[in-house]
């Protein structure tokens, strides 16, 4: 499994208390295939046979305020 989660972040300080945090998530980030398992039932058409995949990358940002 070639799996890279990578998250990037930046405080910003708005004021004396109040704090802004810009977060970008990249799960799976370089989006390589992730194969399931194969059919495992003997005398089946789909036997040994790869029909799923994991999820592709996904992306996601946040903004936080912390005060």
């Amino acid at each position: 499994m070639n799996n890279w989660d990578i998250i990037l972040m930046k405080n910003f300080a708005l004021t004396e208390n109040a704090r802004l945090q810009f977060r970008a998530e990249f799960f799976n980030a370089f989006n390589h295939t992730q194969l399931g398992t194969p059919g495992a039932t003997l005398g089946v058409a789909g036997f040994g046979s790869v029909s799923s995949a994991r999820d592709p990358r996904i992306i996601q940002f946040g903004l936080k305020l912390s005060f």
